[in-house]
């Protein structure tokens, strides 16, 4: 009895907040821009589990994340990104009617990824839609500090922050997936309303109509990230904090400073980085897919080609830099020698680059198996089950050589 006792005061501790840990957790901010864990220097690939906490919100009897974190622990990954939110609005009813019986869902997800010692990076507003059409507003309202929408990530955050802040999972903290996907586009009015974004699915949550104003613009989510990285400050004074962003688009400084479609040079990226890093921000995070398409089988927007001028960018900025997602082009078959080589060459990139923190996309994600208009998904089972024991493999080599 004395034991069980011990063991609730432990997770009330742990789950309800109470004062910061008198020793720092998860990631930190070392020297010259390298990423401290328990005071030594860390190199790691992990993956997205990017579901893990949403298939439970979605039906509260489903905790096969368990499962999924066991198999994880198996193959000795370090480490998950994950949607740490509901992905529309409908999806955050829960969160507006009974705080404390949505977290009990969060709860269970965090308490098993430490019982099998697997680090987690939240991703807090996954869709950047999500928010503003849950209170209301519109996109363009992520760049007014006294919105309803920046009111709301405030206190989502403190909510969420300050009842993991002494979970020894929590690695670090992000603030929402690719934000800087379709910002600023010269033809955003004739573009967006013949692509799914942002979608207008009434349904879900989501208003019937979209204006101008529901444009992204990368004005608006600058002052956002940072707003966001200040209220994690206020009760996370330690653990790194980064935006979530891809590594962007082959024009995203022209499209951004002259509405035009000229190719950023290496300097305008890392310009361009900068900008969408503001303090407290300390970790640059970039998304990395390089996909064969047309019959000359080209490369599209040269992600891979980049991530070099990312990563010395980075460099100049004293930030550590984040592969937050990485994948081999789905044109190639997923358990042919194309795919392996393209997969295995990269985490050489990585290692060579010394690149601090990546983690592949994705983890059992049944919505992306094979034959789906996606196909990603990473199981111990499927067609991918190859890449477990070799990121086991990768991990292995980085601690004998990276993390002394």
């Amino acid at each position: 009895m004395r034991a069980k006792i011990v063991i609730t005061i432990l997770f009330t501790c742990v789950f309800c907040g109470g004062g910061y840990a008198k020793e720092p957790l998860g990631l930190t901010l070392g020297p010259g821009g390298t990423v401290l864990k328990d005071g030594k220097s860390y190199r790691g690939v992990g993956l997205n589990y990017f579901d893990c906490f949403l298939r439970t919100l979605h039906n509260t009897t489903n905790t096969t994340y368990e499962a999924g974190f066991r198999v994880l622990a198996e193959y000795r990954i370090p480490f998950v990104r994950f949607n740490a939110s509901g992905f529309f609005p409908k999806e955050m009813k829960l969160y507006q009617e009974n705080r404390e019986a949505y977290f009990r869902l969060m709860d269970g997800v965090v308490r098993a990824a430490e019982k099998n010692g697997i680090g987690l990076i939240p991703s807090l507003f996954w869709y950047n839609t999500c928010v503003p059409d849950l209170v209301g507003e519109p996109l363009d309202q992520w760049g007014n500090t006294n919105s309803k929408t920046i009111a709301f990530m405030r206190q989502y955050t403190h909510d969420v922050v300050s009842r993991y802040r002494n979970s020894p999972a929590i690695w670090a903290w992000e603030f929402m997936n690719e934000w800087d996907s379709y910002c600023d586009l010269p033809n955003a009015a004739t573009y967006l309303p013949t692509v799914p974004y942002p979608q207008t699915n009434t349904k879900l949550g989501q208003p019937a109509v979209r204006t101008p104003r529901d444009f992204p613009k990368t004005t608006n989510f600058i002052i956002a990230t940072r707003e966001f990285a200040l209220a994690v400050r206020r009760d996370d004074p330690y653990r790194l904090i980064e935006n979530g962003c891809s590594i962007g688009s082959e024009n995203a400084w022209h499209k951004f400073k002259e509405n035009a479609w000229d190719k950023d040079t290496s300097e305008e990226l890392g310009l361009m980085l900068k900008a969408r890093n503001p303090d407290p921000i300390n970790l640059i995070s970039v998304h990395c897919y390089d996909e064969l398409i047309g019959k000359a089988k080209s490369r599209r927007n040269n992600e891979m080609e980049r991530l070099d001028w990312a990563v010395a960018a980075a460099q100049k900025l004293g930030k550590p830099i984040y592969v937050g997602e990485f994948q081999s082009p789905i044109d190639f078959a997923p358990d042919s020698p194309e795919y392996r080589k393209y997969f295995t060459d990269f985490l050489s990139r990585l290692e060579r680059l010394k690149v601090p923190l990546a983690s592949a996309w994705v983890f059992d994600l049944p919505s992306q198996e094979d034959g789906s208009k996606d196909p990603r998904n990473i199981t111990a089972t499927n067609r991918r089950a190859w890449e477990l024991p070799l990121l086991r493999e990768h991990n292995m080599k980085l601690t004998r050589t990276s993390n002394p």
